[in-house]
């Protein structure tokens, strides 16, 4: 966000212009400054030499600050983690390549005995020291909601879920480290209480365990195709999810972010009936196909027969015991 506000002088030449009248009126102990002179380009209008000279003036004020946190960042062991080093790593860059927040402008001024065209912006200290304060605790605690979050999900068995709001708090708190360095180089007296480097160490230790557990979790990307006779289920594939949860297993979407690739095929067929009881065949096909290793680790056909009152409950319940049989073979395979 960058804000603008023009202070117009008319035709006199404004006290800004003189570097002895910017040291008194924006001293660099409150201010961060950006001037700039130039004179109209070939096939430029003033106007538009004024524009770019701003502009110009933008940056040099903007990159003066870019620098100063650049130099801390690179400085700055953040973890031991490897993940959180390239996040934060990425999200300096990323901060550092915006505009800085609250920079104020002077109508730029054309000597009309020189032709010279003089640029100046400013933007307090106490200003972006503010913006990046709010911008802090506002990181701060949307990362400590995903963090509960993703605790509440790997609770509930959903750790893909989890994963997910933990990737999204690193981001978050990479954030926080930026404002924070921001910060520092904004005032070098700003305290540690008010950089709320407590509450973000306890947030990065708890994050980091998180991921630690997080990681023992096996990630499996289902493919199915079911039917009870000529209706399309999901009546295997819903209850081994929930079967295989029990053993640290988590389904996902995306088969990129997976561990394994599991394929089952389901059909029912009518067995016998006997004194008004039928009895119907679940057959399924299973495959595990290991996305590491890049190889098929487990296939096999099943038959499981059942038996009920009518062909679908005997089918369905075929299916449903079904589940207990894959679930076992599967589970050496995918178990943590």
């Amino acid at each position: 966000m960058v804000m603008v506000s023009f202070a117009l002088h008319g035709q006199m030449k404004p006290d800004w212009t003189r570097v002895s009248e910017r040291e008194v009126n924006y001293p660099q102990k409150n201010f961060f400054t950006g001037y700039i002179e130039g004179n109209v380009q070939q096939h430029e209008t003033v106007e538009d030499a004024k524009i770019r000279l701003l502009q110009d003036a933008r940056g040099l004020l903007s990159e003066s600050i870019r620098v100063t946190v650049k130099s801390r960042a690179a400085s700055h062991t953040v973890s031991t983690d490897e993940r959180f080093n390239a996040v934060f790593t990425a999200e300096v860059q990323t901060a550092t390549e915006v505009e800085i927040a609250g920079i104020h402008s002077e109508q730029p001024y054309h000597d009309p005995e020189s032709g010279v065209i003089h640029a100046f912006v400013y933007v307090s200290r106490e200003e972006l020291a503010g913006y990046h304060k709010s911008n802090l605790t506002m990181h701060l605690t949307q990362a400590e909601g995903l963090l509960q979050t993703a605790r509440d999900l790997e609770a509930s068995g959903e750790k893909a879920k989890a994963r997910g709001q933990c990737e999204t708090a690193i981001q978050l708190l990479a954030r926080v480290r930026i404002a924070q360095d921001l910060l520092t180089a904004i005032d070098i007296n700003v305290t540690s209480e008010e950089l709320q480097q407590p509450r973000t160490e306890a947030l990065h230790s708890r994050l980091v365990q998180m991921q630690a557990q997080l990681a023992q979790a096996v990630f499996v990307y289902l493919v199915s195709n079911e039917y009870l006779f000529d209706t399309k289920v999901n009546i295997v594939a819903n209850q081994l999810k929930a079967e295989l949860a029990k053993s640290g297993c988590s389904f996902i979407d995306n088969a990129s972010k997976a561990d394994f690739k599991l394929n089952i095929n389901v059909s029912t067929r009518h067995a016998n009936t006997n004194n008004n009881f039928v009895f119907c065949y679940a057959d399924t096909q299973v495959e595990l196909y290991d996305l590491h290793k890049k190889k098929v680790v487990y296939s096999d056909e099943i038959a499981q027969r059942a038996g009920d009152t009518s062909q679908e409950r005997a089918a369905r319940k075929a299916m449903t015991e079904a589940v207990k049989t894959i679930s076992e073979k599967l589970k050496p395979w995918i178990e943590n």
